[in-house]
């Protein structure tokens, strides 16, 4: 059987969801008090919190309701962070802010999840956990910590033993791991499409196809403008993650544009589904080079990565993808590549969200670094606060002026160069 059997559109999640409903472009004038830039999780959330507490909010998307990073991720809903453990938090950030911040993320998977079932999203929504297996002895003492620090803060965290590792996933050679009990899975451009449903049915406007051409300072706040219309508003936020640098070129030195790519594989054949996954929950090991896997709703194996420079990696890279399943899931006969896709992440310097000020009223947000579900629709919820009068230094993430990185257009190359490195130091560190 061939490799690839099909491949499609955006992503999984696109090519398979039901029948999108088309919103119209902005036309003619709108005074609101927030414009949202940006249909992702992040603004999507914005818009509905915001709705919520009666303020008027217009969101305007270029494309269409969940077109970048956020149709284009793999569906893990994960309540923690990417590099940095509690204790490294409150060393970086002081006692105060750190916490908050801890308190932020601890908490957004169960808001993911509520907001799923208090709005009846049909998104195959699992709360069933989220497990990090760990590659080398090493790497466990380091998740064993991670546990230990997060189940002292009351959340759900559990240690696993490379036996109760072997049981959860199917996967044999892992020293151990660990497992958060909040985390789980979902369809995103579901939750993302169930979302702007919610947003709406609240008060808020949605706009598609509706490019934001500029942002201007006016005497009552801001003015954006469109190819066929405008927005005036007391406050804006930009909520494009790794898709917006165009609005401010300073903004887009400020993260590493990071692209992922992610593979769906053919439904596997029960006798091989039963044995990886049983409970259904989904994995992100402790590599360098980081191996995920989980299955959709019909029981599509799908796993993403990284790629090294080089030309054709739009059929180089998720091949590559595909065999390294095979290999460390042990599938001889894994099915064939049906669906694969890619997209940009932003990823801060320190792997932590954060708010960007932008001028009095103008804030940029991101909070994604391989976390994207969780971590921005939990900034949505905060944001609502910074919308109903909040001092955006009172809220639970960092913020600060745009801080460019030095040498950025040497420096945003640096993951994908040093990719070959980093799969070494895995093999060396697993070998030992």
């Amino acid at each position: 059987m061939s490799r690839t059997q099909r491949s499609t559109g955006l992503s999984l999640w696109h090519a398979t969801a039901p029948d999108r409903r088309d919103r119209p472009p902005l036309e003619g004038r709108l005074d609101v008090d927030l414009a949202i830039v940006g249909g992702g999780f992040a603004g999507l959330s914005t818009a509905l919190h915001v709705a919520e507490r009666g303020i008027s909010v217009a969101l305007l998307e270029a494309e269409i309701i969940a077109w970048g990073a956020t149709g284009r991720n793999a569906g893990f809903v994960v309540p923690n962070f990417a590099k940095m453990d509690p204790s490294a938090i409150i060393a970086h950030l002081g006692p105060d802010h750190g916490g908050r911040l801890i308190d932020f993320a601890a908490g957004s998977a169960d808001l993911v999840f509520d907001l799923v079932k208090r709005h009846g999203i049909d998104c195959h929504a699992q709360q069933n956990g989220w497990i990090q297996p760990a590659h080398s002895v090493a790497a466990l003492e380091k998740v064993k910590a991670r546990a230990g620090q997060w189940a002292a803060r009351g959340r759900p965290a559990v240690t696993l033993d490379s036996q109760a590792v072997e049981q959860l996933t199917g996967v044999r050679g892992y020293a151990g791991g660990w497992m958060d009990r909040s985390g789980g899975l979902l369809d995103p451009v579901a939750y993302a499409r169930g979302l702007a449903d919610a947003a709406e049915k609240v008060g808020a406007r949605i706009f598609e196809h509706s490019r934001v051409t500029a942002i201007e300072r006016t005497a009552q706040g801001w003015t954006l403008k469109t190819p066929s219309g405008s927005v005036r508003a007391g406050k804006v936020l930009i909520a494009t993650n790794a898709y917006g640098g165009e609005l401010d070129p300073a903004l887009g030195k400020t993260y590493i544009p990071l692209r992922i790519f992610q593979i769906a594989t053919a439904p596997l054949p029960r006798s091989i589904r039963s044995r990886l996954l049983p409970g259904g929950q989904g994995v992100g090991d402790t590599r360098r080079n980081l191996l995920t896997f989980r299955f959709d709703s019909d029981n599509r194996l799908i796993s993403g990565g990284m790629h090294v420079v080089g030309a054709g990696a739009e059929t180089r890279v998720p091949q590559a993808i595909w065999r390294r399943l095979a290999t460390h899931l042990e599938l001889p006969n894994v099915p064939p590549l049906q669906y694969s896709w890619s997209g940009m992440a932003a990823v801060e310097p320190d792997f932590l969200p954060r708010l960007v000020d932008l001028g009095p009223g103008l804030i940029a947000g991101f909070a994604c670094n391989g976390r994207g579900i969780a971590m921005t629709t939990a900034m949505g919820k905060a944001l609502a606060d910074w919308a109903g009068g909040m001092n955006a230094g009172d809220l639970p993430l960092p913020f600060a002026p745009p801080s460019p990185i030095s040498f950025h257009e040497l420096v945003r190359y640096a993951p994908n160069v040093l990719l070959a490195w980093s799969i070494l130091r895995d093999r060396l560190e697993r070998t030992r």
